[in-house]
């Protein structure tokens, strides 16, 4: 379904939040146990075979299997990362320590400014950021939204906040983003301003940030590698379906051009 809300008439999302996030995947108990043991999610139980991960009760991720699904093409649209959103910048600094104990592939390490963040894939190349928020009061706002970087991070500093590696996602951790790869970024913002009621906080070459509330950015979409992209396979491995609370879907959810789906929270 295509939202039809015009932006100069849609209904601003409030307490707006990224609920859960759903893979197809081929090899489940593989894909499993790396959210189990790299991400420190805990099982929380899924229906209909899937499997469900999460944090202090709360499922977070499901987790379907499909061993015949077929491989995407690292040039389509589809899911960029999701963002694991940790409590604090010390929960943060424990998970790094557990992550490099581990001898994890990390692909990144970012100060956004906002956030300070952490880059790595699951075994199938579905990628995920793990980070912690600065205070909202530190963040800068003006006319053209938030500011926000990529700069590098300061690992060093950040493992003295670590009191010993953190294996277990602890209390409190939350999706806090999902970023999705698209084919038109132009598009990308008038269907999810649109469909959830967002706006518009940050631009940069070939992305487009939105959130609610006054948060950094609940979703994101990017072009970089995607530009021109149609749309996706939808028996492939990657993204399924996302939930969102706080705002009113149809019971089936909303979907952009190229299958990224947006379901209402359970």
């Amino acid at each position: 379904m295509t939202a039809t809300t015009e932006r100069g008439t849609r209904t601003h999302a409030r307490n707006l939040a990224i609920g859960e996030v759903a893979l197809r995947v081929r090899d489940l108990d593989r894909v499993a146990r790396f959210y189990r043991d790299a991400i420190g999610l805990e099982d929380a139980p899924a229906s209909d075979g899937a499997i469900g991960l999460g944090a202090d009760g709360v499922r977070l991720l499901t987790l379907i299997g499909d061993p015949h699904a077929r491989t995407p093409d690292a040039l389509s649209a589809g899911l960029f990362h999701t963002a694991f959103l940790l409590p604090s910048r010390a929960a943060l600094a424990g998970w790094l320590a557990h992550a490099l104990g581990r001898g994890l592939a990390i692909d990144g390490a970012s100060d956004h400014l906002v956030s300070e963040a952490i880059y790595l894939a699951d075994p199938e190349g579905n990628g995920i950021e793990v980070y912690a928020d600065r205070p909202a009061s530190a963040w800068r706002w003006d006319r053209a939204g938030v500011a926000m970087d990529t700069r590098p991070l300061d690992c060093r500093g950040l493992l003295a906040a670590a009191s010993g590696p953190a294996p277990l996602a602890p209390p409190g951790t939350r999706v806090g983003h999902i970023h999705l790869k698209v084919g038109d970024t132009i598009e990308a913002e008038t269907f999810w301003t649109a469909a959830l009621g967002l706006e518009v906080t940050a631009r940069r070459p070939g992305a487009v940030f939105m959130a609610a509330d006054r948060y950094h950015h609940h979703v994101a979409a990017n072009a970089w590698m995607s530009r021109g992209a149609g749309p996706r396979d939808p028996q492939a491995t990657g993204l399924m379906w996302f939930s969102v609370a706080g705002r009113d879907l149809p019971a089936e959810g909303v979907a952009d051009r190229w299958g990224n789906r947006a379901v209402p929270a359970r």
